[in-house]
């Protein structure tokens, strides 16, 4: 059945804009004469679009060919503006300095209008930067973003590599890039490792390396060796090592603060002529109120402050000095002297006495020592350094060695994998006598091959005799 054609219905008056009734042949407001509106065209095919063939001559825009990629599959580096030689809106070519470095940062003069590249970002080859003010006198909104590090196939980041700045470190994770004062590569963004993670030290015949270990986000562990002159010109050397007692506040601080106060304390009173055993003490009494000075609120403290409540800071400590003939240590807590001889054959020692409460128990007799280490609350410390500290009591004594042989000044972190004096001197290299750094490095990386599940710090003193007559050697170790 064939249909009459209809005029297609208005939604308003092209007069008035008023929607009309149906059927309405005049608008009831205006009285336009709505039959008078042309019918709506059919629908008009769609027409492909063509790309016009190329502008021949000096107008066509050459671009180089993209070079192939090479053995690794890695794409070639796409070329950027300065690659190639620009012209001005007028077609002549632009000044020598408009192609230096600030053009080929995206900075030179601007260019006129000219027939923009198909393809994409890589056929613009726009630079990209950090942010909108990454070079001076660039453009204030530009919207574009720099890539975090530049193509290590550039000329210009070799030759970064080669040459870092002068003064500045190198990222440890690229080689490369700058590390920024908070401790992080502009280049790579990777955090660099704290100086404390790992330390090591030699100073004549003393050694001393500590390391963060595998476990903890820290290195909690602080030690100083150095070495003096008594009053009769005979040689003395200090090894002082502490360990941060990690269930307190600033346990890092403490320790640092812990051995530096009784290094000091004992580089001023040996000098004196006091009695080495007693400037050790001294030390321990120096390196204590070091310690309790860091829990001292400041001025004017809030009461509502978060760290108000907080355990004060806390360490322990542990120390050697070799003067003249005698070896004296001294120590508050749990850290350890080992006496290692030179000669394997005869028997080694631990020459202190753990302040825990599995030495307590021990000492008792309510449990043997394997018993006693083997409970969960073994290292719980009964003797440290700090204001919460029940009773400060310093531990000392005196020896003088017979033989030679190598003091061996720990913390728990290596003596938990050579607990026993045995175990610790099957731990120590053979030439540890005669290389104290190497010896303390191989100490320190036999606690992380056991597990590392602790900061590690040891130091090494060899400890040499004077020749003696027949019947003068003490066998106190």
């Amino acid at each position: 059945m064939s249909q009459s054609h209809q005029q297609p219905a208005l939604s308003k008056c092209p007069g008035c804009a008023e929607p009309p009734a149906a059927g309405d042949l005049f608008c009831g407001v205006c009285g336009y004469d709505l039959s008078a509106v042309p019918a709506r065209p059919g629908d008009r095919p769609t027409m492909a679009i063509t790309v016009p063939p190329a502008a021949s001559g000096s107008e066509a825009v050459r671009w180089p060919a993209a070079a192939e990629t090479d053995s690794s599959d890695v794409p070639a580096p796409v070329h950027r503006p300065s690659d190639l030689p620009g012209t001005d809106s007028g077609g002549r070519p632009l000044a020598e300095q408009e192609q230096g470095p600030g053009a080929a940062a995206g900075q030179g003069a601007p260019v006129g209008p000219g027939p923009e590249p198909v393809g994409g970002p890589e056929a613009s080859a726009v630079p990209v930067r950090h942010d909108d003010r990454a070079v001076p006198g660039g453009a204030e909104h530009s919207g574009d973003f720099a890539l975090a590090a530049p193509d290590p196939r550039t000329a210009e980041h070799a030759a970064a590599a080669a040459a870092p700045a002068a003064g500045g470190k190198v990222c440890v994770a690229c080689r490369s890039g700058r590390v920024d004062p908070d401790g992080y590569c502009e280049n790579c963004g990777h955090a660099q490792p704290r100086e404390r993670d790992h330390m090591e030290q030699e100073l004549g015949s003393v050694a001393a390396v500590s390391d963060r270990g595998l476990r903890h986000h820290r290195n909690e562990d602080s030690f100083a060796v150095s070495s003096t002159a008594l009053p009769d010109g005979s040689p003395a050397v200090v090894a002082i090592v502490c360990d941060g007692v990690s269930s307190a506040s600033r346990p890092d601080e403490a320790s640092a603060a812990a051995a530096n106060a009784a290094n000091e304390s004992l580089l001023e009173s040996l000098p004196r002529g006091t009695h080495p055993q007693q400037a050790m003490h001294e030390a321990i009494v120096a390196a204590s109120e070091a310690v309790n000075a860091l829990a001292q609120e400041p001025a004017g403290a809030m009461e509502h402050d978060a760290h108000r409540h907080q355990n004060a800071p806390a360490c322990t400590l542990v120390g050697a000095v070799m003067a003249g003939e005698l070896l004296i240590v001294g120590w508050v807590g749990d850290s350890r002297v080992y006496w290692v001889p030179e000669d394997r054959s005869r028997p080694t020692a631990r020459l202190t006495e753990d302040d825990s409460w599995a030495a307590q128990m021990v000492a008792a007799g309510l449990m043997n020592e394997a018993e006693a280490y083997a409970d969960e609350r073994a290292h719980a410390i009964t003797g440290w350094l700090g204001a919460d500290a029940y009773e400060l009591e310093p531990h000392t004594a005196a020896f003088k060695p017979d033989r030679p042989g190598l003091v061996v000044v720990c913390t728990d972190g290596l003596w938990n994998y050579a607990e026993s004096a045995e175990e610790m001197a099957a731990a120590v290299p053979a030439d540890a006598q005669e290389h104290p750094l190497r010896g303390a490095q191989v100490l320190v990386g036999h606690a992380l091959d056991g597990g590392g599940h602790d900061n590690v710090t040891v130091a090494l003193l060899p400890f040499a005799v004077r020749p003696q007559g027949a019947g003068s050697a003490c066998e106190t170790v």
